[in-house]
């Protein structure tokens, strides 16, 4: 069976092995057995539904929240060569009848459809389909716990009475413990396989920014992008008017922008989308009903303007990055206004305790001194042994202490009250409190009553969070909020098993620490020549998305294309090698990226190597010519950036084709001509550096003087 699941999965999806556990969901599925499926956005959910229906022998059936999700996974399964279709509002009234009539004479593997479209057709032409499984993706919309609550997902357990001895399998991104087992309650799975995937995503980088005032900030997000120039990104905010506000700064720096929300009409919002996924916009700034239905695997960062409402949303919204599993960055700015604002969204909510203590444990981690992704891990439930080396903590990192004693002694005071407390009562039994709380429970008479008195009210807070969000610790948000042992923290409370924690960190220290920035681990990149050929490649693949009318991640994903460049295919063999080329994919579009491959080597041929001093200026052009960074430059040359410059600059002045406005903004060169200007055209660069009080480096001002003359 292993074998064959693997030829299935070569043969449409293009890939050589299964990712962590989706051979075993797959197998689960196909022997009939219900299962609720954890993965991490970008780990491969779709697969583990996907590629069983091609094996069951009737229609697979999956409900999904969003058309452009639909829309987005269908195209990519009609590409991959697979019989899928999605039935919605999009679809034309003659369009539905051909769709209904295929699905009931089974030509139709894959059908897609909102659960609201479901129950609309439940009692038309849904008893004719001859169904093999259901798959609800976004299961957490079913559970009021969620972040995602939609009403109509709990409507989707009456099927079981419909549908009797059909598998259901329901995946998700984001479920915590209490929303899981609303998930399995509301959908009445039958004693389901449970499949809880690592929600670690090492290639995503961890960034918070606290109390930043909004110009620097602007300055900080402009400088930040400038770095990632052409990539696609995300910026999130919490209002509509911020949207527009971010937009309107990025359009005026010269960036490609657009903003999304739910003021606009639906025209504008698909116009947006569609933009943003053909990439011919680049950055959205948008709230966050965006990005929910997109499936835009070449992301490279996400900006949170604000503080989000939940890890929940956080989690799901930062995962847009990197879906390729290529380097990818997020930063989450935030404020202590921005809790106030989500403290009045809450306030008349029935859930309003649920959603309090849920903003209370993304403010902790905004404010957190220990390993960011150690906190969001640990909130789904998963161990991290070690800190991940990727967040701005680990790069930053504080004074840590031996926690050991520290945290036997919160842990101790959870297990004799019988985990049947929270943070305040375990603190006051700590610290030997004569409340009236701790005498009407009898608190005062177990083992722990005052073993903490050495430490603060503010200390222990500080370390109760900590072990909260190292996953020592639990929040029972059903049962009161009280504190709940995990299987670690019973290992270092019944072992010697030890425990670092960082030490309360005064609150004026804070900011400074925050201020202060170091760079983070050198990226590793693909070879000067295959990142001229990958940007070929880009264009080849924009091309054709353009002629079909679908997005480029749909053709191939830029981590596809990277290994082409990389491997440089010549035959068919070697280009079924690449990951993400499947036998459909290759029929359609293998000759066409081969021929691609081969006049790109036809036309960059070795370079001349550099023979004496004064050849090198040509060398320079050549590099220029075929489309290699400052960076790539100086690396082939061994010289530094600021040397291949000045040789650009000489370039252009000797008459080359050279175009120096490609590294730095209009705005940057309108800054230093009219201070250059202003200070009555000085002969060096110091004046200019000094007079913009260090905003720009001498190399832009270098650039950006040459760029008119």
């Amino acid at each position: 069976m292993a074998l064959d699941l693997k030829n299935v999965l070569k043969q449409y999806f293009g890939y050589d092995s299964f990712r962590p556990q989706q051979a075993e969901i797959i197998t689960s599925i196909l022997e009939e057995k219900d299962s609720l499926v954890l993965m991490p956005t970008g780990g491969g959910k779709s697969i583990c539904f996907q590629l069983p229906a091609m094996l069951f022998p009737n229609l697979t059936l999956v409900i999904s929240p969003l058309i452009s999700l639909m829309k987005d996974q269908v195209d990519a399964l009609l590409e991959n060569g697979i019989p899928a279709a999605y039935f919605n509002s999009s679809v034309s009234a003659m369009n539905k009848e051909i769709l209904v009539r295929e699905a009931i004479e089974g030509k139709i593997k894959l059908l897609y459809m909102a659960p609201e479209t479901l129950f609309q057709i439940k009692d038309t032409w849904l008893h004719q389909l001859k169904i093999s499984m259901v798959a609800i993706d976004e299961a957490h919309c079913v559970s009021m716990w969620g972040h995602d609550f939609r009403p109509e997902y709990q409507r989707i357990g009456s099927l079981r009475a419909e549908l009797p001895g059909v598998p259901f399998m329901a995946l998700t991104a984001t479920a915590d413990k209490i929303t899981r087992k609303d998930i399995i309650k509301q959908l009445k799975l039958k004693e389901p396989g449970f499949f809880l995937s690592s929600f670690n995503r090492p290639n995503l980088s961890l960034s918070v920014r606290a109390q930043i005032p909004k110009q620097k900030k602007v300055k900080e997000v402009l400088q930040f992008i400038e770095k990632r120039k052409g990539q696609s990104g995300i910026i999130y905010c919490l209002s509509r008017k911020e949207t527009e506000q971010w937009s309107q700064t990025l359009v005026n720096a010269g960036l490609s922008c657009a903003y999304y929300h739910a003021g606009l009409s639906p025209e504008a919002r698909d116009e947006v989308q569609n933009g943003f996924i053909h990439d011919d916009i680049h950055i959205i700034c948008a709230t966050i009903a965006f990005g929910m239905g997109i499936d835009k695997s070449n992301v490279r960062w996400v900006i949170h303007n604000n503080l989000p409402k939940n890890l929940e949303g956080y989690y799901q919204e930062i995962g847009r990055a990197g879906r390729d599993g290529l380097l990818s960055d997020t930063v989450l700015y935030y404020n202590y206004r921005d809790v106030v604002m989500l403290n009045d969204f809450i306030q008349e909510s029935e859930f309003k305790p649920i959603y309090q203590e849920k903003i209370n444990r993304i403010l902790q981690y905004a404010e957190a001194n220990t390993c960011r992704r150690r906190i969001l891990l640990a909130y789904f439930s998963e161990h991290l042994p070690e800190d991940c080396k990727n967040c701005d903590v680990c790069l930053n990192p504080p004074e840590v202490i031996d926690g050991k004693i520290i945290a036997q002694k919160a842990l101790s005071a959870l297990f004799r009250t019988n985990q049947k407390i929270g943070i305040n009562t375990c603190i006051n039994i700590l610290r030997g409190s004569k409340s009236m709380e701790i005498y009407e429970n009898n608190y005062q008479e177990i083992k722990t009553y005052g073993a903490g008195t050495e430490y603060s009210f503010n200390d222990w807070q500080h370390y109760i969070t900590q072990l909260v969000n190292l996953g020592c610790i639990e929040i029972a948000y059903d049962q009161n909020f009280h504190l709940k042992i995990t299987e670690f923290g019973n290992e270092i409370l019944k072992t010697n098993k030890s425990i670092n924690l960082t030490k309360p960190q005064p609150r004026e220290t804070l900011k400074a620490k925050k201020e202060k920035e170091k760079k983070g681990k050198a990226r590793p990149t693909i070879t000067k020549t295959s990142s001229s050929l990958f940007e070929a490649l880009k264009q080849t693949r924009k091309i054709v998305a353009k002629e079909k009318g679908v997005p480029a991640y749909i053709i191939f994903h830029d981590s596809a294309l990277k290994d082409m460049a990389v491997k440089k295919p010549g035959t068919e063999l070697e280009m079924l090698e690449v990951q993400g080329m499947g036998e459909a994919k290759f029929r359609t579009y293998g000759e066409l990226f081969l021929n691609a491959i081969a006049n790109f080597e036809a036309s960059h041929s070795p370079k001349q190597k550099k023979t004496k001093k004064g050849s090198t200026y040509e060398e320079t052009w050549e590099l220029y010519k075929n489309d290699f960074s400052l960076s790539e430059i100086a690396m082939h040359k061994d010289i530094s950036e600021t040397t291949v410059i000045n040789h650009l600059i000489k370039l252009k002045a000797d008459g080359k084709a050279i175009d120096l406005s490609k590294y730095v903004s209009d705005k940057e060169v309108e800054l230093v001509q009219t201070m250059f200007l202003q200070l009555k055209q000085p002969t060096g660069l110091k004046p200019i550096y000094e007079a913009l009080r260090g905003e720009l480096d001498y190399d832009k001002i270098r650039i950006a003087l040459a760029v008119k003359s």
